[in-house]
């Protein structure tokens, strides 16, 4: 199995920043994408990036402050949060897929999921 790997992860006081950082073996070949879970609440999609970069796309509640990427090169993939609020707070996990993804906010359409990384933001 594929194994992938969140880093990153903290606390951090509202209206800061945050990195995370995902790595997977051969990432070229994902389609890769962030969801993430806070206590008592569903999971959320975040945030996914086509296999080159090319195209990103983003859920409502980040849509402006995060920005991913990738670098295939080093098979890292990040999620750069900005202006974070408390109700980001949430255990944030790397996903990745074989693609293509026919709707990016469901769960299914990836194959692979990291253990996930905690992100605390304070008041």
């Amino acid at each position: 199995a594929q194994q992938v790997v969140e880093s990153g992860g903290g606390l951090v006081q509202a209206g800061g920043s945050l990195t995370l950082a995902c790595t997977i073996r051969d990432l070229r070949d994902y389609i890769m994408g962030w969801f993430r879970q806070a206590p008592g609440k569903e999971r959320e999609w975040v945030s996914s990036i086509t296999w080159t970069g090319g195209s990103t796309y983003y859920g409502d509640s980040v849509k402006g402050r995060f920005t991913i990427s990738r670098d295939n090169a080093n098979n890292t993939m990040y999620l750069q949060m900005n202006s974070l609020k408390v109700e980001d707070t949430a255990i944030y996990y790397c996903v990745a897929a074989l693609g293509p993804v026919g709707t990016w906010s469901s769960a299914s359409e990836y194959n692979y999921w990291g253990q996930g990384t905690q992100v605390t933001v304070s008041s």
